[in-house]
Formats: C-alpha cells, structure tokens, sequence
C-alpha cells in the first residue's frame, strides 16, 4: 500500500526541497520522519528513489502550518533529511528555505496577501525564534518574479527580505552558551555562538589554509573533516546540546579576512557539518556577521571593526560570491539585537507525492480528496 500526499516543490535561497502543510503529513513524528526518509529517497548517495537531489543543500523539507502562537501568522518547522543516513534532524532552523514559507503559505491560503508588500511572522518551531519575511504582492497578489538576484542561483527572481527579531540563544539560551567568546579546543581558538544557529567558529589560519578554498579541496581533505568533527563534537558538549554526533548542529565554520578593499567583510567556508557549503547558509551568515561585530570572537579578529551602535552592513564572501547581513547592535551593550538580509524564492512544481507504506496522516479528508485525484 502507498500513501499519496499533496507537495510543492520550492527553490529557497541557495536550497531546494518539498513544503507540506502540516496536515498533510503524520502527526506523530516518528512516522513524520519514517514518511520524509521515503519521500527524499534516504538513506542513498544519489536519492535516485525519492525526489532529494543527493546533497544536503537539496535534501531539506519545510513544514508550514498558520501558527499556534497568538503574535505570529505561521509555525515553520524545517527539517533537514540527511543523504546517507536514515536520520531526520529538527533541531536546527534553515534561513534558505525559510525564504520560502511564507510565499508557501500565501500560496496555500494560511495568509491574505496585502496591496504592495505582506509581512509574515513566522514562528520557527525548532528553535522558538521569531522571523519577519516580507513578501513581494504586487496588487495583492503573490509574484516570484523579479530582479532581485542572490549569489549560487542562477537568473532574478522576486525579493524576500528575513529580519530576524530574537534568534540570539534560540537553542541554547543565550548568545554564547559557554560563557565565553573565545576559548580553545583540541588546541584550537573557537568561538561557540547561538546567532540565528548554533555555530563553532574557526579561524582557516589555524589549520594552515586561506580561507579561500573550494568546497571539493575541503571536501578532500579528511584529516581536516575528521579534526573539525572532533572540535564539533566536544563543542556540542560545551554548549549543553550534548552528545551531536548524529546532529547537524553546531555547523563548524572557517573564517579568514577578506582581500576586499573598503566595508566591512570577510571570508566564511560554511560546512552542514560534514561537507562544505557550496555557498552559505542565510542563518549562518547573520551568526558570523553578528559575531565579527562583537570584540573577543574569532570572528572579529578576522578585521572585525570597533564597536558601534546601531545598523552595520557585513559582507560575508563564500564560495559562489557573497551576502550582505545588516547588523543592529545594542547601544548599550553592544551585543546583537536584530539582523537581516534579502533572499529569493521559487515555486517549481505542485502535485502529489507517491510514498511507500501505509501512514495516517494528520488532514485524513484531504488524504482521501488526494488518492480520489490520483
């Protein structure tokens, strides 16, 4: 027996991957997840069962539901689905594909759209974090067409500009959950940050590299995943997320200064933990921004600048070109207090998934309007 579900396939950011409503799905997570490894084709290299593309940044899934909290229009839950494992992680939040809930939930009737611009709160279930995305509805109506344009996509689509409102310690409680901004480990300077996502920022000097290599030469070099992932490891530890060897977070990051001339940037090779980011995480990047803007961090020894109070723009440059974070600082303490950048999205296919395996599903009426169109 199969189960056949509604699906919408969505490009978000530099990521790609299904969005359901969350009554299209199982209620009980166990079978959620169970239902998600099938539909992406996990565990296999390629996916070539399933509809993941057999790379992290395309084995994603967004779940959207209107929101359970009386301040916010959406509940997103973001999972990430790995390749070649049967392992379904929900513990962190994903900035790329968060760019898509929102024209998702439009899309699906959660939200009227407004005359011009419709800001969405959206509630991020994984980490509790509230997030503003404002959606382009020209006329009151949604459009992913436009020339807004993000490096690691090809062509122009219409902007999403995410502010993010209270990120910092979403998973862990506070900024900086070992209370410290700098310590070391296996020898090493790390800063362990909770900025939009739980991060173990290096600098690329200490492992003898630039900072400016490729994913592929990052990829390659074993001996320096193998020592990254022992860093993670003990930095889950210090940051009370416990033992994440089967976790995606805290993602280890590799920064270096920047060789542009003039603003403020720098370099950041972003890994999902295990592999390189073929360009950067959206959440990742307001995490070493907001981190380069603070004294004490690896980050800001990256050329990070003196301390200011109010907006920064932070350009972080990564493997396919850059991004640009605005920073607020708080004037009185000089710690982060909002962030934002502009993402793109796009609708590529609505229909219905085909699932192996009988699973009772959360909207049992529209389980049954799906098999009846099948």
């Amino acid at each position: 027996m199969e189960t056949v579900i509604p699906c919408v396939l969505m490009r978000g950011g530099t990521s790609r991957g299904p969005f359901f409503l969350g009554d299209w799905l199982p209620a009980d997570p166990v079978q959620r997840d169970q239902l998600l490894l099938s539909a992406m084709g996990s565990p296999h290299a390629l996916q070539v069962d399933g509809i993941g593309g057999g790379n992290t940044l395309t084995s994603k899934v967004a779940i959207v539901s209107r929101s359970t909290r009386p301040d916010c229009d959406i509940d997103y839950l973001f999972a990430q689905v790995s390749v070649d494992r049967a392992t379904v992680d929900t513990r962190p939040n994903c900035g790329n594909m968060l760019s898509g809930a929102a024209p998702f939930a439009i899309d699906e009737g959660l939200i009227a759209a407004r005359h011009g611009v419709t800001p969405v709160r959206v509630h991020n279930v994984n980490t509790g974090a509230i997030i503003e995305a404002v959606v382009q509805t020209p006329g009151g109506h949604l459009t992913y067409e436009g020339e807004a344009r993000i490096d690691g996509v090809a062509g122009a689509a219409a902007p999403v500009r995410l502010n993010f409102l209270d990120a910092w310690g979403a998973v862990t409680g506070t900024l900086f959950p070992s209370g410290s901004r700098q310590e070391t480990v296996d020898g090493v300077a790390v800063t362990l940050i909770d900025a939009a996502m739980p991060m173990v920022l290096m600098r690329a000097q200490d492992f003898g590299l630039l900072g400016d290599e490729t994913p592929a030469q990052l990829d390659a070099d074993t001996a320096l995943l193998e020592r990254m992932e022992r860093i993670r490891r003990e930095a889950g530890l210090r940051m009370g997320l416990g033992d994440v060897s089967q976790s995606v977070i805290p993602k280890p990051v590799l920064l270096a200064p920047s060789d542009s001339s003039g603003g403020l940037a720098l370099r950041s090779r972003y890994f999902t933990p295990r592999a390189c980011h073929r360009s950067h995480a959206a959440t990742g990047a307001v995490g070493v921004a907001s981190a380069f803007l603070m004294p004490g961090t690896v980050a800001h020894d990256c050329g990070g600048p003196a301390v200011r109070a109010g907006y920064r723009s932070v350009r972080i440059e990564h493997p396919s070109g850059a991004m640009d974070i605005d920073v607020e600082l708080d004037p009185a303490s000089g710690v982060v207090r909002a962030a934002g950048l502009m993402r793109t999205a796009r609708k590529i296919m609505k229909g219905l998934l085909y699932v192996p395996g009988h699973y009772v599903l959360a909207g049992a009426q529209r389980h049954q309007e799906a098999r009846a169109a099948a």
